[in-house]
């Protein structure tokens, strides 16, 4: 009976823990289960222990004096342990806001509140924008004469871009803009990937981080009523240039400055700036009409105030600008792909040209972040929802048309294993990007979630393209009008690299930013040790210190007791498929929260240089986020039992490789005994999530490579209609044909099967059919007609010399 009641007091106390009870509360219980123990005579070490627990709470509930021995020491520690931030970090940190980030932190996520989220759409003007303006682009648009034949992108498809809206899709309606959420924006870029990078990037760039965005949001009146209008009608086309030839992650340390001084302005004396600057890879410059630029606003002479060095400043700068050198082009990778450099030199212009008008001067940097948590949501993961969404579109025809050995390649496991992670990733990919997006249109700025979307969508959209070249083989090596593959697997590179590289995003950005940015309690923290200490400081710091403590212990708690019943006591807030998946997640959320703030504790100021452990600890939040994306997304579908094995997948995929970063960072953690503690209270039972099945992935790719909804669902809002432009909608017609008709050319291979008819290919093996009988004269016919169809998709582009020679080669004489 002791036994009994030894583990009732003990099961009840970490129940509460499970809980989150409030101090006062655990204390009660202690005090309870102490009595109770010394009622029934408990063994006299389990009543100490009690004992002890309950008199340590009751002292931690006497404020003044928990204030004076521990959070007034461990005050003064904080302050000295604070890693120094430079002003990239802390302008990266106030940046934005916290969303579902946040929940994951918590490490006890509030499921519901994302589940109740309305599924998003499209207004009707919007999907008449999509179906008129969008569509016609994707019509006259050819990526391969615009890649191969011409380089540049033509001037007729430039002013029709400029003519119908499409660089004032942010701009408010009030100032001529279109005003399109950010759901349809993604749509839009969506539908013109057929379009190639060059036009997508044309379209996509003025509506993310730019001028106009910036104008927006920080612009004096004077500037707004000015420039959006022009914005809008296509008057201007911007470009925003940041990078310097000596700065590029580290964007704050550019050496471009603007010298605050007097000088002739349209035949006036005035204050103003002269800016001096060497700018690359800047995107649209080649053509843009109105440059925003970033610089060091100086005031050695104090003409504006009493500071020296205002910081990072934007400023805009019409083309005509006089001493403004620009024009060229940089030869990117890829699609052609409008971006080159510009420079100046000693150029005067007013103080007004300042974005904002003088109030905003050292401003800039905390501007451009603040666009970016909104912009680097829409870009770069809807150009990599493109890529994923057309390399599974082309893929699963290609591998059903395709034949080796007599057997369509869908069939050979070597293929099956790529094809379904490219389905997989692609869920990824959309369900994270759409769901984001969707927040951005509830007026989030999601900073961490941005970062992490940036990193993956990218980089698995480069992974599905890699397997797509593995699958199609010389099919996709062979350029050409034909091919639908390379140009996204050449450019796909472009994407790793703008707005934050892919190696920067993930070892410094995910966790770094979201250790401070998006725990409960890190961030107040840091602003109250930032403070001259007095009463009301440590006594502001005491009740946040304390209300980490306890969210810390509660997380071990949460994540021992989850991991040792399998998550099973974790509630399912949502379908009944999903169940399982739901109550890890749980369970992998305090997990991570508590090894987060282990981290944080032990490692200090020594885990911003300790970027291969920040970045596996940012691994473990981004399969968190993006896990939880694909459970919404679900969801919102209304849970298709078609789309289940895609959804087990994703999160099969997510949830193992989670886990295999937790063994990478107790593998390496400097403290081997918080190595073995960590090992023991997350995987205490060993780590047993398994990655995605063979049996899965034969499945899956059972599922895609047959013409129903769940393919659909996958590849929707891709462009479509069929012309000599969309390769990709030839193969995919071709693949619809084949499912037609495959009752024929069943009847043909049983034949075969019978030794009815010999082992012929092509149009000798279907007129063999015909003569003997086994397909009808107009079957045939048709089995002709589509082998024709067939063999335009199986065979590759090919080319006279004079095709290849831009520029013809010198004679050799002598």
């Amino acid at each position: 009976m002791s036994l009994g009641i030894s583990l009732i007091i003990v099961v009840v106390l970490l129940g509460l823990l499970y809980l989150g009870p409030s101090l006062i509360i655990f204390t009660i219980a202690c005090f309870a289960g102490f009595l109770l123990s010394l009622y029934y005579s408990l063994h006299g070490l389990f009543i100490s222990l009690l004992g002890v627990l309950a008199l340590v709470n009751l002292a931690l509930l006497m404020k003044p004096l928990r204030q004076k021995y521990i959070s007034t020491p461990f005050f003064s520690l904080f302050k000295k342990m604070l890693p120094a931030l430079s002003d990239t970090e802390q302008e990266a940190i106030d940046a934005g806001t916290v969303w579902w980030d946040g929940q994951l932190f918590s490490g006890k996520p509030d499921w519901k509140s994302l589940i109740k989220i309305e599924k998003p759409g499209l207004s009707e003007e919007e999907q008449a924008f999509l179906d008129g303006p969008v569509v016609e682009l994707c019509r006259m648009s050819d990526a391969w004469k615009i890649n191969h034949d011409w380089r540049v992108i033509p001037e007729h498809i430039i002013d029709f871009i400029r003519g119908n809206g499409f660089l004032g899709m942010i701009i408010p309606k009030e100032y001529g803009g279109l005003e399109l959420s950010a759901v349809a924006q993604s749509e839009v870029l969506i539908k013109i990937s057929n379009t190639g990078a060059g036009i997508t990037y044309l379209v996509a760039v003025p509506n993310s981080l730019g001028p106009g965005e910036l104008l927006i949001q920080y612009g004096t009146d004077e500037q707004k009523n000015y420039y959006l209008p022009r914005l809008a009608k296509g008057e201007e086309i911007p470009c925003f240039a940041l990078t310097a030839p000596t700065a590029g992650s580290d964007a704050t340390s550019i050496p471009d400055t603007g010298v605050v001084c007097k000088g002739q302005w349209e035949g006036k004396e005035v204050t103003g700036m002269r800016l001096s600057f060497s700018k690359r890879y800047i995107t649209l410059a080649p053509i843009a009409t109105l440059i925003g630029l970033a610089f060091k606003l100086l005031d050695p002479d104090h003409l504006i105030g009493d500071i020296d060095d205002y910081g990072i400043t934007c400023a805009l700068l019409p083309r005509e600008t006089e001493g403004l050198i620009i024009g060229r082009h940089h030869l990117s990778i890829g699609d052609a792909f409008l971006n080159g450099p510009l420079q100046g030199e000693n150029i005067f212009v007013p103080l007004d040209y300042i974005i904002g008008g003088q109030e905003m001067a050292g401003k800039g940097w905390r501007m451009l972040v603040n666009c970016l948590s909104v912009g680097r949501c829409i870009t770069l993961p809807s150009g990599g929802a493109a890529f994923s969404k057309r390399v599974v579109m082309g893929t699963t025809a290609y591998t059903s048309l395709r034949r080796q050995f007599g057997v369509q390649i869908k069939q050979f496991e070597g293929i099956q294993k790529p094809l379904a992670r490219m389905v997989g990733l692609a869920y990824i990919i959309n369900a994270a990007r759409l769901h984001t997006i969707q927040a951005v249109d509830a007026g989030e700025k999601p900073a961490v979630p941005s970062a992490i979307l940036k990193y993956h969508c990218t980089e698995m959209a480069r992974q599905c393209l890699l397997d797509a070249m593995d699958i199609h083989g010389g099919k996709a090596v062979m350029k050409g009008p034909k091919n639908y593959i390379a140009s996204a697997y050449e450019s796909i590179p472009v994407a790793i690299t703008v707005e934050g590289a892919n190696i920067l995003t993930r070892n410094l950005m995910i966790f770094g930013q979201g250790a401070t940015r998006s725990h409960p309690y890190v961030l107040e923290e840091m602003q109250l040790a930032s403070k001259d200490t007095d009463d009301a400081v440590i006594a502001d710091f005491d009740k946040v210190l304390f209300k980490h403590i306890g969210f810390s212990i509660c997380n071990g708690v949460r994540a021992f007791l989850l991991a040792i019943t399998s998550s099973r006591i974790a509630m399912n807030p949502g379908h009944k498929s999903l169940a399982r998946y739901y109550s890890h997640l749980t369970r992998l959320s305090a997990a991570f929260a508590l090894i987060a703030d282990i981290s944080m504790l032990s490692l200090q100021s020594k885990l911003k240089r300790m970027e291969m452990l920040s970045a596996r600890l940012g691994d473990l939040l981004s399969d968190l986020y993006l896990a939880s994306m694909v459970l919404k997304h679900y969801e919102n579908e209304g849970c298709p039992d078609e789309d289940l094995p895609i959804v087990q997948w994703s999160l099969d995929y997510l949830i193992n490789h989670y886990q295999e970063a937790f063994r990478e960072i107790i593998h390496n953690y400097p403290s081997r005994p918080l190595a073995y503690l960590l090992r023991l209270v997350i995987f205490p039972l060993g780590m047993h999530f398994r990655a995605p099945s063979d049996r899965l992935e034969t499945r899956l790719v059972q599922i895609v490579t047959e013409n129903n909804s769940t393919r659909d669902r996958l590849t929707a809002g891709l462009y479509m209609e069929q012309g000599d432009n969309n390769p990709l909608a030839h193969v995919n017609e071709v693949f619809l044909e084949s499912l037609a008709l495959e009752p024929l050319h069943k009847k043909i291979r049983q034949a075969i099967k019978d030794k009815t008819l010999p082992k012929l290919q092509g149009v000798m093996l279907i007129e063999k059919a015909r003569e003997n009988d086994v397909i009808s004269k107009d079957e045939a016919d048709q089995l002709i007609a589509f082998d024709d169809r067939l063999m335009s998709v199986i065979h590759v582009d090919d080319f006279d010399q004079d095709e290849l020679i831009r520029i013809p080669c010198p004679e050799v004489t002598g």
